[in-house]
């Protein structure tokens, strides 16, 4: 018997979609895709202030908050022919850096940060930045789809001036289809839910709570429909959420999400 054999897995993404359910009808798995969330990148125009601004300024501190952030802010600068001046004052800057990505990302423009989180998560850069003080300091935030508000009020209690820049925005293209997607998961229609971003979760939750329905939400994937995580930052916000048990995997990789889905039901299997 497949691991997955019948199990409905609804994929929240819409970020490889088709290779996602490929993975899971392979096997035995029913995909059914429920893409709740997207996200967008800005255009330049919408980045160029805040980029001709740090240019012109630069920080104390600069915080990058993802790889794909980091990236189109770079391409953004090339755009205005501000690409060396950008580098150059990321180089005079002290870098606090979450997740492998992002990390990735400075190395391959041969720069150092100075500070980066211990787990990938928001609350893992938040504990390594509380090793510094930020009293008068001036800190460019880049933003991962939509305000982080924990992050900049830790800045601004400390007395520092924040500047933000959102390179993507996280958008829900089809409200009815997350409203959907709710009562499947309360009437248990579906087994999995693949979450294969963080904004995907609060998107959901968000919907539940306006509808009247979160406590429902949460027993059902307490009870009964497995909560799937693509990495730990996607888990922490189910964790904050209430939900108990999340499969994800170590490596933050949708291929290792699901192998890690199909261990989980094959040690039910096993168990029997």
């Amino acid at each position: 018997m497949a691991s997955l054999d019948e199990k409905r897995v609804a994929v929240t993404g819409s970020r490889k979609l088709e290779e996602i359910g490929t993975m899971v009808e392979k096997r035995g798995g029913i995909a059914v895709p429920r893409p709740i969330q997207k996200t967008v990148k800005c255009s330049p125009e919408e980045m160029e202030q805040g980029i001709r601004t740090f240019v012109e300024t630069g920080a104390d501190w600069v915080v990058l908050t993802t790889g794909i952030g980091t990236s189109t802010l770079i391409e953004a600068a090339h755009t205005f022919q501000l690409k060396d001046q950008f580098l150059q004052q990321l180089q005079k800057s002290n870098i606090a850096v979450r997740g492998y990505k992002t990390l990735q990302v400075l190395k391959n423009h041969g720069i150092t940060p100075n500070a980066v989180d211990d787990d990938g998560t928001n609350e893992g850069l938040l504990r390594v930045l509380q090793q510094h003080t930020f009293t008068n300091k001036r800190i460019f935030v880049q933003l991962h789809g939509e305000p982080v508000p924990r992050l900049t009020n830790f800045f601004i209690a400390q007395g520092a001036k924040v500047n933000e820049i959102l390179p993507y925005k996280t958008v829900v293209p089809n409200p009815d289809l997350v409203v959907k997607l709710v009562s499947e998961i309360i009437r248990r229609e579906v087994d999995v839910v693949a979450f294969t971003a963080s904004p995907q979760v609060r998107v959901l939750f968000q919907i539940a709570e306006e509808r009247g329905v979160l406590g429902q939400l949460i027993n059902a994937f307490n009870q009964d429909v497995v909560a799937l995580a693509v990495g730990k930052v996607t888990g922490s916000e189910l964790t904050e959420r209430g939900i108990q048990r999340i499969i994800m995997p170590e490596h933050e990789r949708m291929g290792a999400m699901i192998v890690e889905l199909d261990r989980f039901f094959q040690q039910r299997i096993n168990a029997k």
